[in-house]
C-alpha cells in the first residue's frame, strides 16, 4: 500500500496546483487504499445520503424518470453493466470506500441483492434526484431524505440484530458519514420547474434549504453518527444541461445558478460551524466541491481534458437519465470529457477530484 502524507490546509491557489500533481500521483501508480489514516483510528464503515451524485442503485425499482440502469451507463463499470450509477463507472460514494481501504463498492441499501454482511461496512441510502427541500424529490417520486432516514433507522435495526448493540454503537461513532445535495433544489426545483421560484427569492429559498440540511445533520447525530460530513453545492450552472437551459445562445455557465449555490455553501459552512458547540464528540465538516470542479472546468486543458460543455453521452448538451438511452451513442473516449451525462461527471473527473479531497478534509473527521 502507498502511504502518502496528510495535507493540513493551505491556501486555495496551492490545493489547486496540488490537486493536479496529486491526481497525476494517484492515476500512475494506483492502489486499494490510498490514504494512510493516524495509528489508533479506525473508519469501519461508510454511510452516504443524498441525491444522483452518490446514488449507486437505489432508484431502480422505484416508479421514476430519474433512473440509469440501462446502457450506455455502466459502460466502464466492472462487468461492462449499469447498476442504477449515474455514471459511465464508480462514483463517489464507490471511490471513497475505497480509497479508505474499506471495500471495492458501496452498495445501494435497496439492492434486493444486498450481502448482511455489508451493513457492518456501509451502504448507500442515495437517491438520484433527491434534495434538502422536500419538494425536489417529490416532483420526480425519489427518496426524500425523510425516506433516506427512515431507511437508515431500517438500517440500524437489521445492523444490531447482525452485530450487536455494543458493535452497532462502534459502527456509529467512528464511521463516516456523507451527505450530498442541493444541486437538484437549485438547478431543476428552483430554476428549471420554477415551482419555488414563484415563492422565494434566492436568499429565502437557500434558507430553506439550509434548515433543512441541518436538520438532517442534528437527527443524524441524535440516531448516534459523530463523524459528519456535507459536501457543498458544485458550480452547478457550469453542467452541460444548465449551460443549455440557462447560459444563452452561447452556452456559457449560468451565473445565477452559480450565484445561488455560493450563496448557499456559504450558509452551510458557518451553519456547520455554529452546529460543532451543540453536538458534542461530533465531527462535522464542510467539504468544499465548488472551488476545485470549477478550477477543473476552466482549466480543463491544463488536467488533461478536452471537452467540458458538453457529456459523452448524445449531444452532451441535454441527455440525462432516460434521455440517455441506447439510443443515444456514446463518444469514443469518456475520459476526456469532464461529464458523462449532461448534469454527472465522468468517471475519470471523479478519480481526479475524490482522492485529493479526502487527503484535504480526513483529518477533520478524526
Amino acid at each position: 500500500m502507498k502511504k502518502v502524507m496528510m495535507m493540513s490546509p493551505f491556501s486555495s491557489s496551492c490545493i489547486f496546483h496540488g490537486l493536479a500533481i496529486l491526481v497525476l500521483i494517484c492515476l500512475f501508480h494506483p492502489s486499494k487504499a490510498v490514504l494512510k489514516l493516524p495509528p489508533n483510528v479506525t473508519v469501519p464503515a461508510l454511510i452516504v445520503f443524498g441525491d444522483s451524485i452518490m446514488d449507486t442503485g437505489n432508484n431502480n425499482n422505484l416508479k421514476t424518470v430519474v433512473k440509469c440502469d440501462f446502457p450506455p451507463y455502466g459502460q466502464d463499470f466492472a462487468g461492462r453493466k449499469p447498476t442504477g450509477r449515474f455514471g459511465n463507472g464508480k462514483v463517489p460514494s464507490d471511490l471513497i470506500v475505497e480509497e479508505l481501504g474499506i471495500k471495492e463498492y458501496l452498495p445501494a441499501y435497496l439492492d434486493p441483492n444486498l450481502n448482511p454482511k455489508d451493513l457492518a461496512t456501509g451502504v448507500c441510502f442515495a437517491s438520484g434526484g433527491s434534495g434538502f427541500d422536500p419538494m425536489t424529490p417529490q416532483i420526480v417520486s425519489v427518496l426524500s431524505f425523510s425516506d433516506q432516514l427512515r431507511l437508515f433507522e431500517e438500517y440500524l435495526g437489521k445492523l444490531k440484530a447482525n452485530v450487536g448493540k455494543r458493535r452497532t454503537k462502534f459502527i456509529l461513532e467512528n464511521s463516516i458519514f456523507l451527505v450530498v445535495a442541493g444541486s437538484d433544489d437549485i438547478a431543476n426545483t428552483y430554476f428549471t420547474v420554477r415551482l419555488r421560484k414563484l415563492q422565494y427569492d434566492v436568499p429565502a429559498y437557500t434558507d430553506l434549504m439550509l434548515n433543512s440540511a441541518s436538520d438532517f445533520v442534528k437527527q443524524l447525530y441524535g440516531l448516534g453518527a459523530r463523524r459528519i460530513g456535507l459536501f457543498s453545492t458544485p458550480p452547478i450552472g457550469c453542467v452541460p444541461s444548465q449551460r443549455t437551459l440557462g447560459g444563452g445562445l452561447l452556452r456559457d455557465c449560468a451565473e445565477e445558478y452559480n450565484e445561488a449555490a455560493l450563496l448557499f455553501n456559504s450558509k452551510l459552512s458557518a451553519t456547520l460551524d455554529s452546529l460543532k458547540p451543540q453536538l458534542p464528540n461530533g465531527r462535522l465538516v464542510y467539504i468544499d466541491i465548488y472551488n476545485p470542479l470549477l478550477d477543473l472546468i476552466v482549466n480543463h486543458k491544463k488536467y488533461g481534458f478536452d471537452y467540458v460543455d458538453k457529456g459523452c453521452c448524445g449531444t452532451g448538451a441535454i441527455e440525462v437519465a432516460i434521455l440517455c438511452n441506447p439510443l443515444s451513442p456514446p463518444c469514443e473516449n469518456p475520459a476526456g470529457h469532464i461529464f458523462w451525462d449532461s448534469y454527472h461527471p465522468s468517471d475519470a473527473a471523479y478519480k481526479f477530484l475524490v482522492p485529493t479531497l479526502l487527503k484535504k478534509y480526513v483529518n477533520g473527521f478524526i
